[in-house]
C-alpha cells in the first residue's frame, strides 16, 4: 500500500489509539489510588508496614493470575470487547472501594480490581498488532504506554489533593463512577475484527511452541524487571515521600506526579524515537535493546542516587530513575508483536505479562518486610536496582534477534505480521 494509503489507514485508527491510551490512564488510576491513600489507609485501619506491603500486593494476586487466561481468550474473542467487558467491572471496584469497610473487605475488592485490570495490556498489544505495522508500533506502543505513566501522574497529584481536603473514599467513589463515561466512546470507535475461525485457531502456535522459544523467557524476565521498577515506584514511592522525606500529602503528590510524567513523556519520545531509528534503516534488533539497556541503566543509578541523596538533592535522582523506567516501557509491547505475529501476540504477551507480574505479587510485599525489618528504604531501592541490572541480561542477552518467530509452514499462513496489507 502506498504511504498515502497507510496514512489513511493510520488516520483512521487514531481515535482508536486515543481511546486505547485514554483506558489505560483510568486503569492506573484506578490502580494506583491505593498507593496514593496509602497512608491514610495505614492510619485509618492502624496497619503495619508488611500489612500495607500485602494489600499492595493484593492486586496482583489475580491480576497475574488472569494474565494466562486473558492472553488465551484475545486470540479466539474480539480483543476491543473484552477490554469494554473488563474496563466495566474495573470500574464498579475502584467505586465500590470507598464504600467498604474492614481490612478484609478491602483485600477482596483488591482482588476483583485484579480480574477487572487484567485484560487492558492483553488487549492492547493485540489491537495494535492486528491494527499497525512494525515502523508505527514504537510510537503506538509509546503512546499507550505512557497512558499508564499519565495515570500515576493524573491519579497521584488530583487524588493526592482531593484525598487531603475530602478524605480517600469519596475519592475512589467519584472516580469508579466518573471513568464509565468511557465505554460509549469506545464502543463507536473500537476496531472491529473479525474473529479467528476454528481453523485459523487450530493452525496458530501451540502453547508449547511458544514456551519453547528462549526469546519468550527472556521477554518474560526482561518485563518481570521492567515492573518490579514500575510497581516499587508506583506502589512504595508515596509513602517513602511521606514517611522518609518527611513530605506532605500535598507535597508529596507534586513530588510523586512530577517523577510519574517524566516517565510518560520518557515512555512516548522513546517510542517515537525507536520508529524513526527502524524507518532510518537500524534494525528493531538494535534499536529495541539500546532502549532497554539505556533505560535499565539510568533507573539503577538512579535509585542509588536517590537513597544515598540528603536534604532535596534526592529530586533530580528520582526523575533520573523516572525517565529510565519510562525508556523501558515500549518494549514490553513491541517486542512480543514482532517474534510473536499477530495471531499469536495474545498468547505471547498475556503469558509474558502474567509471569511479569509475579513482581507485583513479590515486590511490594518484599519491600514492607524489608522496610519493617530494616527501618530505612535504603535497602529497598538497593534491591529495584539490582533487578533493573537483571534486567539488562535478560533483554540484551536471552532475548535473540527481535524479528518475526519462524513457527511451522501452517502456523506462518495466520502469524504473518500485522500491517503487510497496508
Amino acid at each position: 500500500m502506498s504511504p498515502k494509503s497507510e496514512s489513511r489507514e493510520l488516520a483512521k485508527f487514531a481515535p482508536a489509539l486515543f481511546l486505547l491510551t485514554i483506558s489505560f490512564i483510568i486503569n492506573y488510576v484506578d490502580r494506583g489510588n491505593i498507593s496514593v491513600a496509602g497512608p491514610l489507609i495505614k492510619r485509618d485501619f492502624h496497619l503495619s508496614d508488611s500489612e500495607l506491603g500485602i494489600l499492595f500486593s493484593a492486586f496482583f494476586c489475580t491480576y497475574t493470575a488472569m494474565q494466562f487466561l486473558i492472553g488465551w481468550l484475545v486470540d479466539r474473542i474480539d480483543a476491543s470487547w473484552i477490554l469494554a467487558s473488563g474496563f466495566l467491572l474495573w470500574s464498579a471496584a475502584t467505586a465500590t472501594t470507598g464504600i467498604v469497610r474492614g481490612f478484609a473487605l478491602l483485600l477482596v475488592i483488591r482482588f476483583i480490581l485484579g480480574i477487572g485490570e487484567s485484560v487492558a495490556l492483553p488487549c492492547g498489544s493485540k489491537i495494535l498488532a492486528e491494527n499497525l505495522p512494525e515502523h508505527y508500533r514504537g510510537f503506538a506502543s509509546g503512546c499507550v504506554m505512557s497512558g499508564l505513566k499519565w495515570g500515576n501522574v493524573i491519579g497521584t497529584i488530583g487524588a493526592g489533593f482531593l484525598m487531603a481536603d475530602f478524605g480517600w473514599r469519596p475519592v475512589f467513589i467519584g472516580v469508579g463512577v466518573i471513568s464509565l463515561l468511557w465505554l460509549p466512546a469506545w464502543v463507536k470507535w473500537m476496531p472491529r475484527c473479525d474473529r479467528p475461525t476454528p481453523a485459523a485457531i487450530k493452525m496458530g502456535p501451540r502453547p508449547w511452541d511458544i514456551l519453547s522459544q528462549r526469546s519468550f523467557w527472556g521477554t518474560s524476565a526482561g518485563h518481570f524487571a521492567t515492573n518490579y521498577l514500575f510497581y516499587f515506584l508506583l506502589t512504595w514511592l508515596p509513602t517513602y515521600l511521606v514517611l522518609e522525606r518527611h513530605l506532605s500529602i500535598k507535597r508529596m503528590a507534586w513530588v510523586a506526579g512530577l517523577c510519574y510524567g517524566v516517565d510518560a513523556l520518557s515512555a512516548i519520545s522513546t517510542g517515537w524515537l525507536q520508529d524513526f531509528a527502524i524507518l532510518r534503516g537500524y534494525t528493531p534488533t538494535l534499536v529495541r535493546k539500546s532502549a532497554m539497556v539505556i533505560g535499565f541503566c539510568m533507573a539503577a543509578v538512579g535509585l542509588i542516587g536517590c537513597a544515598l541523596a540528603g536534604g532535596n538533592s534526592y529530586v533530580p535522582w528520582l526523575l533520573a530513575a523516572g525517565f529510565g523506567c519510562g525508556m523501558t516501557g515500549p518494549g514490553l509491547y513491541t517486542f512480543p508483536q514482532t517474534l510473536a505475529g499477530s495471531a499469536a501476540v495474545g498468547k505471547w504477551y498475556g503469558w509474558q505479562n502474567g509471569f511479569a507480574n509475579l513482581s507485583g505479587v513479590v515486590g511490594p510485599a518484599l519491600t514492607g518486610f524489608v522496610l519493617q525489618h530494616t527501618g530505612t528504604f535504603i535497602a529497598p531501592f538497593a534491591i529495584t536496582a539490582s533487578v533493573c541490572v537483571v534486567g539488562v541480561v535478560a533483554w540484551v542477552f536471552v532475548v535473540g534477534r527481535v524479528e518475526p518467530v519462524s513457527w511451522t509452514p501452517q502456523e506462518q499462513l495466520v502469524t504473518a505480521p500485522a500491517g503487510a496489507g497496508l
